[in-house]
């Protein structure tokens, strides 16, 4: 097989997999702070199902699948600093995509104890893991101070998320 074709699929595979990334745990968001609008909660539960299961878990695999034959078309990456790092930090973003999973079915359970505001911090993860993937690829090299900074970066924005109060005012809802 020609290494840049199934290279496209697993960069357009991975942008697919981001984006389910990136919005799902907005829909997440919309969910708990629309508890008392049953109406709403309805068709947003099908819409997380729907983005998770038929684009979040085929691009997942896609993604996954895709870099495998890479790493296996070429093996000499498994060899690079910044390639193991670029793997490590893959492993945790599988790990928080299957975290999503675990949320949906809470939600969709009734069973969610976790806030809006948790949901808006526990977004910026995968902006966080997915600068770094693309710091690693792009740069080829290990990169400590830029991985330190931007972990410490995404900390405080994470951090000051989850504390800021809901600032809306009953008339504004």
């Amino acid at each position: 097989m020609n290494y840049v074709y199934i290279l496209g699929f697993h960069v357009m595979a991975m942008m697919s997999w981001m984006a389910v990334m990136f919005y799902l745990p907005r829909l997440f968001v919309y969910h708990q702070e629309q508890s008392d609008n049953s109406g709403f909660v309805e068709v947003v539960k099908v819409q997380e199902y729907k983005l998770y299961k038929y684009i979040g878990l085929p691009s997942f695999w896609a993604t996954i699948i895709s870099g495998g034959l890479l790493l296996e078309i070429n093996p000499v990456l498994l060899t690079l600093p910044w390639m193991m790092e670029k793997l490590f930090v893959v492993l945790l973003l599988t790990i928080y995509s299957f975290s999503m999973e675990y949320f949906r079915v809470k939600l969709e359970k009734n069973e969610c104890t976790q806030s809006g505001q948790f949901f808006r911090a526990y977004n910026e993860v995968p902006t966080l893991l997915s600068v770094l993937i693309v710091g690693y690829v792009i740069t080829k090299d290990e990169l400590l101070w830029f991985s330190v900074g931007t972990i410490i970066f995404f900390g405080l924005i994470i951090y000051k998320i989850a504390t800021l109060k809901n600032h809306i005012s009953k008339e504004e809802k």
